[in-house]
């Protein structure tokens, strides 16, 4: 099990890929979440296989998405950057914000 999640963990995220870019003007998508107000919105999000994932931090303060399995950690997130994320196997990865850890949800995926 994800500590804090409702699955097991999914080693080896190989195949997969991150990035982390500047404040941006984008509008949220059916791939997107967003922290707002010191949570991440939504608390759980499900997608299929080979989904990119965007996260955009609308709060003033930083932020940051890690994986509690460690499949995938973004740098701090300054108001209005985004992290995106790309899922390449399924299951259900649960995430905190490593700076605020009572701030967490989960993405599931599914084949």
């Amino acid at each position: 099990m994800v500590p804090g999640g409702s699955g097991p963990a999914m080693p080896g995220m190989q195949g997969t890929s991150s990035t982390a870019t500047a404040p941006a003007d984008a509008k949220a998508g059916p791939n997107a979440v967003t922290i707002d107000n010191f949570a991440f919105a939504p608390a759980t999000l499900t997608v299929p296989v080979g989904t990119t994932v965007t996260w955009t931090n609308r709060d003033e303060e930083p932020h940051n998405v890690a994986a509690s399995d460690g499949g995938f950690h973004s740098p701090n997130l300054g108001a209005g950057a985004r992290y995106t994320f790309t899922f390449t196997k399924a299951g259900s990865f649960a995430y905190i914000c490593a700076i605020h850890p009572f701030m967490h949800a989960t993405v599931v995926v599914t084949p």
